[in-house]
Protein backbone atom coordinates (compact mmCIF):
# COMPACT_ATOMS: atom_id res chain seq x y z
CA UNK A 1 0.00 0.00 0.00
CA UNK A 2 1.42 3.14 -1.22
CA UNK A 3 0.12 6.94 -0.86
CA UNK A 4 0.22 8.01 -4.21
CA UNK A 5 0.80 6.05 -7.56
CA UNK A 6 1.87 8.79 -10.22
CA UNK A 7 1.48 8.33 -13.79
CA UNK A 8 3.86 10.17 -16.12
CA UNK A 9 7.26 11.52 -15.37
CA UNK A 10 7.85 14.76 -17.00
CA UNK A 11 8.36 18.45 -15.29
CA UNK A 12 5.45 18.36 -13.83
CA UNK A 13 5.72 14.13 -12.37
CA UNK A 14 8.97 15.58 -10.97
CA UNK A 15 7.90 18.37 -8.79
CA UNK A 16 4.73 15.96 -7.44
CA UNK A 17 7.64 13.60 -6.43
CA UNK A 18 9.49 16.06 -4.90
CA UNK A 19 6.45 17.29 -2.95
CA UNK A 20 5.92 13.72 -2.22
CA UNK A 21 9.50 13.11 -0.63
CA UNK A 22 9.71 16.60 1.36
CA UNK A 23 6.34 15.51 3.54
CA UNK A 24 7.40 11.13 3.21
CA UNK A 25 4.81 9.96 1.32
CA UNK A 26 4.89 6.57 -0.22
CA UNK A 27 4.81 7.01 -3.98
CA UNK A 28 5.54 4.95 -7.15
CA UNK A 29 5.72 6.25 -10.30
CA UNK A 30 4.79 4.60 -14.12
CA UNK A 31 6.59 6.01 -17.13
CA UNK A 32 7.53 3.94 -19.96
CA UNK A 33 10.61 6.05 -20.83
CA UNK A 34 8.90 7.70 -24.07
CA UNK A 35 11.04 10.94 -24.96
CA UNK A 36 8.83 14.19 -23.04
CA UNK A 37 8.34 17.37 -24.68
CA UNK A 38 10.42 18.03 -21.23
CA UNK A 39 13.18 16.10 -22.70
CA UNK A 40 13.40 18.55 -25.98
CA UNK A 41 12.12 21.58 -24.47
CA UNK A 42 14.71 24.60 -24.50
CA UNK A 43 14.62 24.49 -20.57
CA UNK A 44 14.35 28.63 -20.44
CA UNK A 45 13.03 30.24 -17.67
CA UNK A 46 11.92 33.59 -19.02
CA UNK A 47 9.19 35.62 -16.68
CA UNK A 48 8.58 38.34 -19.87
CA UNK A 49 6.32 37.41 -23.27
CA UNK A 50 8.80 39.27 -25.81
CA UNK A 51 6.24 38.94 -28.57
CA UNK A 52 4.14 41.32 -26.83
CA UNK A 53 6.45 42.74 -24.28
CA UNK A 54 3.62 41.51 -21.17
CA UNK A 55 4.35 39.69 -17.98
CA UNK A 56 4.31 35.62 -18.07
CA UNK A 57 1.24 34.26 -15.81
CA UNK A 58 2.40 34.55 -12.46
CA UNK A 59 5.53 35.43 -13.05
CA UNK A 60 6.47 36.85 -9.87
CA UNK A 61 5.44 34.01 -7.76
CA UNK A 62 7.17 30.81 -9.98
CA UNK A 63 10.59 32.69 -11.01
CA UNK A 64 11.04 32.64 -7.04
CA UNK A 65 11.01 29.38 -6.24
CA UNK A 66 13.35 28.68 -9.07
CA UNK A 67 16.17 29.07 -7.23
CA UNK A 68 15.15 26.63 -3.99
CA UNK A 69 13.56 23.72 -6.58
CA UNK A 70 15.90 23.17 -8.86
CA UNK A 71 19.19 23.95 -6.53
CA UNK A 72 17.65 21.06 -4.24
CA UNK A 73 17.42 19.23 -7.34
CA UNK A 74 21.38 19.73 -7.91
CA UNK A 75 22.68 18.99 -4.79
CA UNK A 76 20.22 15.74 -4.75
CA UNK A 77 21.07 14.20 -8.26
CA UNK A 78 24.49 15.81 -7.92
CA UNK A 79 24.65 17.61 -11.20
CA UNK A 80 24.44 21.00 -12.70
CA UNK A 81 20.99 22.00 -14.24
CA UNK A 82 20.53 25.31 -13.82
CA UNK A 83 22.19 28.41 -15.60
CA UNK A 84 21.84 31.75 -14.91
CA UNK A 85 21.81 33.31 -18.59
CA UNK A 86 20.16 36.58 -19.15
CA UNK A 87 18.07 37.17 -22.50
CA UNK A 88 18.60 39.39 -24.55
CA UNK A 89 15.84 40.39 -27.17
CA UNK A 90 16.83 41.75 -30.05
CA UNK A 91 15.26 45.34 -31.19
CA UNK A 92 14.00 45.39 -34.96
CA UNK A 93 13.47 48.68 -35.11
CA UNK A 94 13.33 52.41 -32.66
CA UNK A 95 9.47 52.35 -31.82
CA UNK A 96 10.43 48.65 -30.13
CA UNK A 97 13.17 50.43 -28.67
CA UNK A 98 10.23 52.39 -27.06
CA UNK A 99 7.39 50.07 -26.38
CA UNK A 100 10.40 48.46 -24.15
CA UNK A 101 10.99 51.47 -22.19
CA UNK A 102 7.09 51.76 -22.04
CA UNK A 103 6.76 48.30 -21.27
CA UNK A 104 9.45 48.31 -18.00
CA UNK A 105 7.72 51.24 -16.13
CA UNK A 106 4.76 48.70 -15.67
CA UNK A 107 4.90 47.28 -12.17
CA UNK A 108 4.67 44.01 -13.18
CA UNK A 109 7.35 43.59 -15.61
CA UNK A 110 9.56 46.28 -13.46
CA UNK A 111 11.31 43.85 -12.20
CA UNK A 112 12.50 41.88 -14.92
CA UNK A 113 13.24 44.54 -17.65
CA UNK A 114 16.18 46.32 -17.63
CA UNK A 115 15.79 49.63 -18.89
CA UNK A 116 19.56 49.80 -20.38
CA UNK A 117 19.67 49.43 -24.53
CA UNK A 118 22.69 46.94 -25.26
CA UNK A 119 24.42 47.57 -28.11
CA UNK A 120 25.92 44.77 -30.29
CA UNK A 121 29.11 44.42 -30.19
CA UNK A 122 28.86 40.93 -31.44
CA UNK A 123 29.66 40.95 -35.37
CA UNK A 124 28.43 37.34 -35.90
CA UNK A 125 24.85 38.57 -35.14
CA UNK A 126 22.60 40.65 -36.51
CA UNK A 127 21.28 43.75 -34.26
CA UNK A 128 21.67 47.09 -35.48
CA UNK A 129 19.18 48.59 -33.16
CA UNK A 130 20.63 46.49 -30.30
CA UNK A 131 19.01 44.50 -27.12
CA UNK A 132 16.60 44.89 -24.50
CA UNK A 133 17.96 42.35 -21.04
CA UNK A 134 15.55 40.74 -19.43
CA UNK A 135 16.73 40.15 -15.65
CA UNK A 136 15.74 36.99 -13.40
CA UNK A 137 16.11 34.06 -16.60
CA UNK A 138 18.40 31.34 -17.13
CA UNK A 139 17.87 27.58 -18.35
CA UNK A 140 17.48 24.57 -17.11
CA UNK A 141 18.92 21.28 -18.38
CA UNK A 142 16.14 19.57 -18.72
CA UNK A 143 17.28 16.59 -20.67
CA UNK A 144 19.93 15.92 -17.77
CA UNK A 145 17.12 16.42 -15.25
CA UNK A 146 14.71 14.00 -16.31
CA UNK A 147 17.66 11.20 -17.24
CA UNK A 148 19.12 11.53 -13.46
CA UNK A 149 15.63 11.46 -11.75
CA UNK A 150 14.85 8.33 -13.49
CA UNK A 151 17.99 6.87 -12.24
CA UNK A 152 17.73 8.42 -8.92
CA UNK A 153 14.13 6.88 -8.81
CA UNK A 154 14.74 3.33 -9.56
CA UNK A 155 17.32 2.88 -7.34
CA UNK A 156 14.89 3.60 -4.95
CA UNK A 157 12.28 0.85 -6.48
CA UNK A 158 10.07 3.94 -7.12
CA UNK A 159 9.73 3.85 -10.79
CA UNK A 160 8.16 1.42 -13.07
CA UNK A 161 9.21 1.41 -16.46
CA UNK A 162 6.24 0.47 -18.33
CA UNK A 163 2.96 2.29 -19.63
CA UNK A 164 -0.01 2.68 -17.93
CA UNK A 165 -2.75 0.54 -18.70
CA UNK A 166 -5.72 2.87 -17.57
CA UNK A 167 -8.28 0.10 -18.06
CA UNK A 168 -6.78 -1.84 -15.56
CA UNK A 169 -7.08 0.45 -12.68
CA UNK A 170 -10.26 -0.88 -10.29
CA UNK A 171 -11.69 1.24 -7.99
CA UNK A 172 -13.54 0.21 -4.30
CA UNK A 173 -12.53 1.82 -1.25
CA UNK A 174 -8.63 2.18 -2.58
CA UNK A 175 -6.93 1.86 -5.96
CA UNK A 176 -5.69 -1.14 -6.95
CA UNK A 177 -3.43 -1.31 -10.00
CA UNK A 178 -2.10 -4.89 -10.19
CA UNK A 179 -0.17 -5.79 -6.99
CA UNK A 180 0.02 -2.03 -6.34
CA UNK A 181 -2.91 -0.19 -3.84
CA UNK A 182 -3.15 3.63 -3.02
CA UNK A 183 -4.89 6.15 -1.74
CA UNK A 184 -4.48 8.53 -4.50
CA UNK A 185 -3.60 8.77 -7.82
CA UNK A 186 -2.37 11.53 -9.95
CA UNK A 187 -2.37 11.49 -14.00
CA UNK A 188 0.84 13.81 -15.15
CA UNK A 189 1.05 12.63 -18.91
CA UNK A 190 1.14 15.35 -20.61
CA UNK A 191 -0.07 14.75 -23.93
CA UNK A 192 -0.24 11.10 -23.16
CA UNK A 193 -3.57 12.88 -21.47
CA UNK A 194 -5.47 12.62 -24.96
CA UNK A 195 -5.52 8.31 -24.18
CA UNK A 196 -6.47 8.78 -20.88
CA UNK A 197 -10.45 8.16 -20.02
CA UNK A 198 -10.61 9.50 -16.62
CA UNK A 199 -9.51 13.17 -18.07
CA UNK A 200 -9.70 13.00 -22.10
CA UNK A 201 -12.15 15.38 -22.59
CA UNK A 202 -10.39 18.35 -21.06
CA UNK A 203 -9.52 20.68 -23.25
CA UNK A 204 -5.88 19.79 -23.83
CA UNK A 205 -5.12 20.46 -27.44
CA UNK A 206 -1.42 20.34 -27.93
CA UNK A 207 1.19 22.05 -29.93
CA UNK A 208 3.97 20.72 -31.27
CA UNK A 209 7.80 22.05 -31.17
CA UNK A 210 10.87 21.78 -32.93
CA UNK A 211 14.34 22.60 -32.32
CA UNK A 212 17.42 22.55 -34.07
CA UNK A 213 21.25 21.99 -32.16
CA UNK A 214 23.97 23.91 -34.07
CA UNK A 215 27.87 23.90 -34.10
CA UNK A 216 28.61 27.91 -34.64
CA UNK A 217 32.25 28.33 -33.36
CA UNK A 218 32.03 32.27 -34.57
CA UNK A 219 29.00 32.94 -32.37
CA UNK A 220 30.53 33.26 -29.17
CA UNK A 221 27.51 33.77 -27.13
CA UNK A 222 26.77 33.54 -23.53
CA UNK A 223 23.56 34.93 -23.17
CA UNK A 224 20.31 33.71 -24.65
CA UNK A 225 18.89 35.83 -28.07
CA UNK A 226 15.61 36.03 -29.01
CA UNK A 227 14.40 37.44 -32.32
CA UNK A 228 11.84 35.24 -34.44
CA UNK A 229 13.64 32.27 -32.34
CA UNK A 230 15.48 31.98 -29.67
CA UNK A 231 19.26 30.92 -29.52
CA UNK A 232 20.32 29.29 -26.45
CA UNK A 233 24.33 28.61 -25.65
CA UNK A 234 24.86 25.35 -24.80
CA UNK A 235 28.80 25.68 -24.16
CA UNK A 236 31.94 24.48 -26.54
CA UNK A 237 29.81 26.44 -29.35
CA UNK A 238 26.95 23.93 -29.22
CA UNK A 239 23.55 26.19 -29.26
CA UNK A 240 19.92 25.11 -29.59
CA UNK A 241 17.86 27.29 -32.27
CA UNK A 242 13.61 27.35 -32.02
CA UNK A 243 11.38 26.46 -31.73
CA UNK A 244 8.48 26.20 -34.13
CA UNK A 245 4.49 26.28 -33.43
CA UNK A 246 2.53 23.30 -34.86
CA UNK A 247 -0.83 23.05 -33.78
CA UNK A 248 -2.51 20.50 -36.66
CA UNK A 249 0.62 17.69 -36.47
CA UNK A 250 0.47 15.47 -33.56
CA UNK A 251 3.30 13.32 -34.71
CA UNK A 252 6.70 13.16 -32.66
CA UNK A 253 8.52 13.35 -35.75
CA UNK A 254 10.81 16.10 -36.82
CA UNK A 255 10.46 17.38 -40.32
CA UNK A 256 11.55 19.11 -43.29
CA UNK A 257 9.38 22.15 -43.10
CA UNK A 258 10.03 22.66 -39.63
CA UNK A 259 13.92 22.76 -40.50
CA UNK A 260 13.63 24.92 -43.45
CA UNK A 261 11.34 27.83 -40.98
CA UNK A 262 14.35 27.64 -38.28
CA UNK A 263 16.82 27.64 -40.61
CA UNK A 264 15.43 30.83 -42.53
CA UNK A 265 14.45 33.03 -39.51
CA UNK A 266 17.91 31.81 -37.73
CA UNK A 267 19.85 33.46 -40.97
CA UNK A 268 18.08 36.64 -40.40
CA UNK A 269 19.87 36.85 -37.26
CA UNK A 270 23.09 35.04 -37.37
CA UNK A 271 26.06 36.56 -40.10
CA UNK A 272 28.09 33.63 -39.22
CA UNK A 273 29.05 29.57 -40.53
CA UNK A 274 26.69 26.56 -38.69
CA UNK A 275 26.70 23.07 -38.69
CA UNK A 276 23.25 21.15 -37.71
CA UNK A 277 24.32 18.92 -35.61
CA UNK A 278 20.27 17.51 -34.70
CA UNK A 279 16.91 17.86 -34.94
CA UNK A 280 14.35 17.38 -31.97
CA UNK A 281 10.17 17.70 -31.91
CA UNK A 282 8.24 17.10 -29.09
CA UNK A 283 4.47 17.83 -28.54
CA UNK A 284 3.76 20.70 -25.65
CA UNK A 285 1.14 20.10 -23.45
CA UNK A 286 -1.09 23.12 -24.28
CA UNK A 287 -4.43 24.39 -23.34
CA UNK A 288 -6.99 26.67 -25.08
CA UNK A 289 -6.91 29.13 -22.24
CA UNK A 290 -2.98 28.64 -21.57
CA UNK A 291 -3.43 27.53 -18.16
CA UNK A 292 -2.52 24.33 -16.19
CA UNK A 293 -4.90 21.76 -15.57
CA UNK A 294 -5.00 20.78 -12.04
CA UNK A 295 -7.54 19.46 -10.25
CA UNK A 296 -9.56 15.93 -9.08
CA UNK A 297 -12.00 13.77 -11.09
CA UNK A 298 -15.71 14.74 -10.75
CA UNK A 299 -16.40 11.15 -9.83
CA UNK A 300 -13.60 9.64 -8.73
CA UNK A 301 -12.67 11.29 -5.46
CA UNK A 302 -9.23 9.84 -5.02
CA UNK A 303 -8.37 10.91 -8.65
CA UNK A 304 -6.08 13.64 -9.70
CA UNK A 305 -4.77 15.70 -12.86
CA UNK A 306 -1.68 17.66 -13.11
CA UNK A 307 -1.35 18.97 -16.98
CA UNK A 308 -0.90 21.58 -19.12
CA UNK A 309 2.21 23.51 -18.66
CA UNK A 310 2.59 24.15 -22.10
CA UNK A 311 5.73 26.42 -23.03
CA UNK A 312 6.72 27.36 -19.48
CA UNK A 313 6.94 24.12 -17.48
CA UNK A 314 9.91 25.20 -16.25
CA UNK A 315 8.82 27.51 -14.65
CA UNK A 316 5.32 26.62 -13.78
CA UNK A 317 5.74 23.00 -12.60
CA UNK A 318 6.92 23.55 -8.81
CA UNK A 319 4.17 26.13 -8.14
CA UNK A 320 1.44 23.65 -9.54
CA UNK A 321 2.71 20.76 -7.88
CA UNK A 322 2.41 22.62 -4.56
CA UNK A 323 -0.78 23.29 -4.75
CA UNK A 324 -2.45 20.20 -6.07
CA UNK A 325 -0.51 18.40 -3.17
CA UNK A 326 -1.68 21.28 -0.76
CA UNK A 327 -4.98 20.70 -2.30
CA UNK A 328 -5.11 16.48 -1.68
CA UNK A 329 -3.12 16.96 1.87
CA UNK A 330 -4.45 20.28 3.60
CA UNK A 331 -7.50 20.61 1.70
CA UNK A 332 -6.40 24.18 0.26
CA UNK A 333 -8.35 25.66 -2.55
CA UNK A 334 -6.81 25.25 -5.88
CA UNK A 335 -6.28 28.94 -7.57
CA UNK A 336 -9.12 29.25 -9.90
CA UNK A 337 -7.09 30.08 -12.83
CA UNK A 338 -5.77 26.16 -12.80
CA UNK A 339 -9.16 24.10 -11.64
CA UNK A 340 -10.04 22.23 -13.90
CA UNK A 341 -13.47 22.78 -12.84
CA UNK A 342 -13.52 25.70 -15.07
CA UNK A 343 -13.93 23.55 -17.87
CA UNK A 344 -17.21 21.71 -16.07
Amino acid sequence: MVDYILVGLGLAGIAFCEKLEAHKKSFIVFDAGKKASSSVAGGIYNPVILKRFTAAWNAGDQIKRIDPFYGSLESKLGVKLDYKQSVHRIFHSVEEQNLWFEASDKPTLEPFLSQNIHPNKNKAVVAPFGYGEVLHSGRIDTALLLEKYRGYLLKQDKLIESSFEHHKLQVSDTLEYGSFKAKHIVFAEGFGMKHNPFFKNLPLVGNKGELLTIHAPELKLDTIIKSSVFIIPLGEDIYRVGATYNWKDKTPKATKEAREELLNKLDKIVACPYDVMEQDAGIRPTVIDRKPLVGRHSVYENFYILNGLGTHGVMIAPYVAEQLYDFIEKDSALDEEINIKRFM
